[in-house]
């Protein structure tokens, strides 16, 4: 049976003093979790952090990267450099970069490859609008999403990306996937991979629910066929909150 993996994603939040006593705060709250617990922080914390959650079973990823590992890209950060202090994870095509930030399909894609070349697990975002869901267009906007994000990646690569399945209109908006619409939309993604790269791989890959996943209904979440963990956005940035989702 998987383990769920549980990812905070703390978006543009949090100090470097608070991100040391969050850590503090959590890692005795998590310490018997059999679940894997990943806190992804602005790039300013990530030095902090890492140092504060060491000998704990906390990992740490970034919340972005760059594709090139170095170059004239004012203000970027390469999966090199991140690679370099320790970090594990890092989030890429969040919607939240797809939507400010102009990032496409192909540069996700990008990123993906460049963060296996540098040793780093991507947790790979996909999902649609509230206007693409009444149009019945879920099942062909994520698993089109999925496809081109893993496009050009080994069987291996594959299995070791995790993906976020997020609809767009449930971040941040106080509104959640019914456990069924979620696993649902989660499995169409699973089968698109099985049907891509064979059936082993697809039942391999971890695939997160993340959109207002909260304590009271997170276990209901977790508990689904397909649904491997979450990627929480607001109730990662509470220890108590975060524990209670990771230990669910």
């Amino acid at each position: 049976m998987k383990k769920k993996v549980i990812a905070g994603n703390w978006k543009m939040n949090m100090l470097p003093n608070e991100a040391i006593d969050f850590i503090d705060k959590l890692a005795p709250l998590v310490k018997d979790t059999e679940n894997e617990v990943i806190l992804c922080v602005p790039y300013t914390d990530l030095f902090y952090a890492l140092l504060t959650a060491q000998g704990t079973n906390i990992k740490i990823g970034a919340q972005n990267m760059h594709f090139e590992e170095t170059g004239a890209y004012t203000g970027e950060v390469s999966g090199k450099m991140l690679k370099s202090i320790g970090v594990e994870y890092v989030i890429i095509g969040h919607s939240e970069r797809r939507q400010y930030f102009n990032e496409t399909d192909k540069t996700v894609n990008k990123k993906i490859k460049a963060a296996f070349a540098n040793e780093l697990k991507p947790i790979v975002c996909v999902g649609e609008t509230l206007e693409q869901r009444e149009a019945n267009q879920t099942e062909e906007i994520i698993t089109k999403q999925t496809e081109l994000a893993l496009q050009g990646l080994t069987e291996e690569q594959v299995q070791n990306t995790i993906i976020a399945y997020e609809p767009i209109w449930a971040i941040g908006t106080g509104k959640t996937a019914t456990s069924e619409q979620a696993n649902d939309a989660i499995k169409s993604i699973r089968d698109k991979i099985c049907q891509i790269y064979g059936q082993m791989v697809g039942n391999g890959v971890i695939i997160q629910y993340g959109g207002s996943v909260k304590s009271t209904n997170a276990k209901e979440l977790f508990e689904m066929s397909d649904i491997d963990g979450g990627l929480v956005g607001g109730a990662s940035l509470k220890p108590d909150e975060f524990a209670k989702i990771v230990n669910a």
